[in-house]
């Protein structure tokens, strides 16, 4: 060997963020004289020099130079045991190169970060936080979580098990915090949220104290409150007042329709005379029309009469009802009164015989009459037919929506005996 390196020390111990020196002698042993470059290898090779960076030495003789050391206070200089090389390379004999190597040691050093994130919550009873952890040391850190003190108005939720936390990393922790009472009028209150972190590293202590707030908001707000005010307005305005209009303007087109059918039948009643008149007897060699003739059909006067025709279907289906007039009699029908008492939806038709009366939609109407000044006559075995096509059945008084569409139709007029 032409060449020959020692370390002054066999171990270096350094702190980060201080600077540390050691000596290395190098001796030529050629017979010539030698310049040397140095080059640091190893875990230490980024914060470490050698000072100078050239060497000459004659033959047989030898020198010191400086090790500088800076390694930096940062999470990437972890703690403990790093190999540190030298390489001294000779310029005229590059083949003869020497690499000494010693070891160094990094002492410990505990740094850590904890934030409570958010600093601010707005909820109505309870939030969620997180607790973060930053290792900044060189050295692995061991995280618990300390509840507070027992509070009347705040309840916090949160795992206190140990968290490792490793050099440069981070760690987080959910942490609940939930209002004993809820608060339904007024403003927000405003409650402090307060949690406390231990942290153990390299032999250290250390606590965080966490500070944030919970804004817990009213259950009912002044925009709720006013926008409960407007709908109950906008009710007592529908029930006050729209809706009485549509029912009327509803009831009067039933009106108008019935009046119109009214009119149509009574031209085929004949006029309105006295018994015994003589409107009231067909003319000579004329038969007798049924349907819409006078009185003068009936002998022996009448008594006042009437019928009930109940009808009942599913939704999506028609059925019909029928009275029947009985044998030997004329039925003088002068009222129809019309019961939707469910508030069943879909079309109602009336027919006496095969004349079809009127068809009013139920959904326009819970109670509704029909009267004729002239009666309209229905002869013996003629029939007053109720055809309901059900759409929808309505909810009754119980407050329970029915399981059929349920109409009542009820005639009246004079039932009299034909004339022999």
């Amino acid at each position: 060997m032409t060449t020959t390196t020692e370390f002054g020390l066999p171990t270096v111990v350094v702190t980060p963020g201080q600077e540390t020196s050691t000596t290395m002698t190098v001796r030529n042993d050629s017979d010539i004289v030698e310049a040397y470059e140095f080059e640091v290898v190893g875990g230490c090779a980024p914060w470490t020099t050698v000072e100078p960076a050239r060497l000459s030495l004659y033959p047989g003789t030898s020198e010191q130079v400086a090790i500088v050391l800076r390694p930096p206070r940062s999470p990437e200089v972890r703690a403990g045991e790093v190999p540190l090389g030298v390489r001294v390379v000779p310029a005229e004999r590059p083949e003869s190169v020497v690499v000494t190597e010693t070891t160094v040691i990094v002492e410990p050093f505990a740094k850590q970060r904890a934030r409570l994130i958010p600093k601010r919550r707005r909820a109505w009873r309870s939030a969620r936080y997180r607790v973060e952890v930053l290792n900044d040391g060189n050295t692995p850190t061991v995280v618990t979580p300390a509840l507070p003190e027992a509070d009347d108005h705040l309840k916090h939720t949160v795992t206190t098990a140990p968290t490792t936390v490793d050099p440069g990393g981070r760690a987080e922790l959910d942490v609940r915090v939930r209002v004993v009472k809820l608060l339904w009028f007024g403003k927000p209150a405003v409650w402090p949220v307060r949690l406390d972190v231990v942290a153990l590293a390299a032999d250290e202590r250390h606590e965080h104290e966490l500070a944030g707030e919970l804004v817990q908001l009213p259950i009912l707000s002044k925009w709720l409150l006013s926008l409960l005010g407007a709908l109950l307005a906008l009710l007592l305005a529908w029930l006050l007042l729209v809706r009485p209009a549509v029912l009327s303007a509803a009831r009067e087109a039933a009106d108008g329709r019935a009046q119109e059918i009214a009119e149509a039948v009574e031209p085929q009643a004949g006029p309105v005379d006295e018994p015994g008149g003589a409107a009231d007897q067909p003319a000579a060699g004329e038969p007798g029309q049924g349907q819409g003739q006078g009185r003068g059909t009936v002998g022996g006067g009448g008594e006042q009469s009437s019928g009930t025709v109940e009808v009942r279907t599913n939704a999506g289906q028609q059925a019909t009802g029928t009275y029947v007039v009985p044998a030997g009699k004329v039925f003088h029908i002068t009222d129809i009164v019309l019961a939707n008492h469910q508030g069943d939806e879909g079309v109602l038709t009336i027919a006496f015989g095969e004349r079809t009366i009127t068809v009013i939609a139920l959904e326009t109407f819970r109670n509704q009459d029909y009267h004729w000044v002239t009666p309209i006559d229905i002869p013996e075995n003629g029939t007053v037919t109720a055809t309901v096509a059900c759409a929808k059945p309505g909810t009754p008084a119980n407050g329970r929506q029915a399981e059929q569409c349920s109409q009542l139709l009820n005639v009246s007029g004079e039932l009299g005996d034909i004339a022999g």
